[in-house]
């Protein structure tokens, strides 16, 4: 029944351009992630009870494949399983469409766990916690609606979006409202269990959660607890065109809280983009698949943690990076005959008395250094901050002002976690050569955390020979000649 609904779907939305996303997940995809969230734990399986969620679960096909694979997984270990599924879905149709699916499959009690409103802001499931999570949750979508009812973005308390690190400094992970597909991720892993088998989660998204946000902002901020935790262990980039209403690459985030000794610490990157099937005829924008054997393969990548140029392993921090600003003084060079605005003071007498005092500046006083001149005039800093503007120039042969940065110069810099000797190492190679004078203000250092596929797995186009173009250049030649002497006997 789903499988049917989801095919009238596509085919509705293709006419009018809708977002079929919203509706449900290509099943070769969705079979993907239940073989890498299940397969790896398959020989720990025991006669035990398990629970699967789905926070964004549209017609519940990620949660029925789940049980599928842990049922057939726990057969051939032979072992008895009882599997109970939770979904949470925000389109009343298809929420609808959901529960009776599983109603008509005989699963009475599992269509009681599937809840209706938004997760984000209402969450039905908020204390429980899950063995497995997969999910293909709405990414470039705005979540201002939810932000609203949390009470504004800017007073979001919700512990599963703000958390504190040990040294008591709180960490915002709220992202702008144009996207909320972090927060999804960060729903799933609130709801992580702390037990001998832990849990697992695969969910998919799109490029953005993987690398937008500036060192700071709720995105990156996400990223870094995600990581610092360890709780990633593969994010796997999935080929353009693989959904049916988006031609956008997506990937596939591996979450486990129960990493393997060998995985601890460690993150890998598996660029499956050319590994994929064409199919037949395109069905939307699909026009390429994850068969049996391609997903085998990728999953053979993934237990073996295979290193190739299709998969890349790295420590956590490698994704790390120190967001420093830096600062380079502002130089003044005065002019102290330059005319002051009489509506600078309020009083014509406050004026005067400034006048004066410039006047009386001894002759022998620089007019490179604000510093020495600002002390000589013996006005108080009101005055000054007030005629400094009228009277002084930026110059760069200037002596520098104490404790003022020159804000047209300031600059930011990202400095790698694994960057030899740090900040002050970077400093002195690739700042202080070209600029002496510059420091960075450690007020304003930011920790950042981004994951880019394209700077790992770049493979540059090779260009071709001298000698080749020059051959083939010739051979065209020939052949040419060869044409118009043909053409020319013709007319003769």
């Amino acid at each position: 029944m789903g499988t049917v609904y989801e095919e009238l779907i596509r085919r509705f939305n293709n006419e009018n351009n809708e977002a079929a996303g919203d509706f449900w997940t290509p099943r070769d995809v969705v079979e993907l992630m239940a073989d890498i969230v299940f397969v790896p734990i398959a020989d720990k399986i025991k006669d035990a009870t398990y629970s699967c969620y789905d926070g964004a679960c549209g017609t519940g096909g990620m949660l029925t494949v789940g049980q599928s694979r842990l049922q057939s997984l726990a057969q051939k270990y032979g072992k008895k399983v009882s599997i109970h599924l939770f979904g949470q879905e925000i389109l009343a149709p298809v929420y609808a469409l959901c529960k009776a699916d599983m109603l008509l499959k005989g699963e009475g009690e599992e269509a009681e766990h599937i809840s209706f409103g938004s997760t984000l802001s209402i969450d039905c499931n908020a204390s429980r916690q899950f063995d497995f999570m997969l999910s293909n949750p709405p990414y470039g979508k705005s979540w201002k609606v939810d932000a609203e009812k949390m009470g504004g973005k800017k007073e979001i308390l919700d512990t599963r979006f703000n958390v504190y690190l040990e040294s008591g400094e709180q960490l915002s992970m709220i992202p702008r409202t144009s996207d909320g597909q972090l927060l999804f991720l960060l729903n799933n892993i609130s709801k992580m269990k702390d037990t001998e088998l832990g849990s697992r989660i695969a969910e998919v998204h799109n490029g953005s959660s993987i690398f937008t946000g500036d060192a700071g902002s709720g995105e990156s901020n996400a990223r870094r607890y995600i990581i610092e935790n360890d709780l990633v262990e593969a994010i796997i980039a999935v080929p353009e065109n693989m959904f049916y209403n988006t031609p956008l690459g997506t990937f596939i985030w591996i979450l486990s809280n129960r990493k393997e000794e060998r995985r601890k610490g460690k993150i890998q990157l598996i660029d499956a983009t050319k590994m994929k099937s064409p199919l037949d005829k395109n069905m939307g924008k699909k026009n390429c698949e994850f068969t049996p054997e391609i997903r085998a393969e990728i999953l053979r990548i993934f237990m073996e943690m295979e290193e190739s140029d299709v998969s890349m392993i790295f420590d956590n921090d490698q994704f790390a990076y120190w967001s420093i600003t830096v600062e380079r003084p502002l130089r003044l060079r005065v002019y102290p005959d330059r005319e002051i605005p009489s509506d600078t003071f309020k009083k014509t007498e406050e004026l005067e008395a400034v006048r004066k005092a410039l006047a009386s500046v001894p002759t022998s006083t620089p007019l490179d250094d604000w510093n020495a001149f600002a002390k000589a005039t013996k006005l108080k800093a009101a005055a000054l901050k007030k005629i400094r503007p009228f009277i002084t120039e930026k110059d760069s042969t200037a002596q520098p002002v104490l404790g003022e940065a020159d804000v047209e110069l300031r600059d930011t810099e990202s400095v790698p976690f694994k960057y030899e000797g740090g900040i002050e190492a970077f400093m002195q190679n690739e700042v202080l050569p070209y600029a002496p004078d510059a420091w960075v203000d450690e007020k304003k250092t930011v920790i950042g955390y981004e994951i880019s596929f394209s700077k790992y797995f770049y493979k540059p186009v090779e260009l071709r020979e001298m000698s080749d173009i020059i051959a083939e250049l010739n051979t065209l030649e020939k052949q040419a000649d060869g044409m118009i002497a043909g053409i020319m006997e013709g007319i003769s």
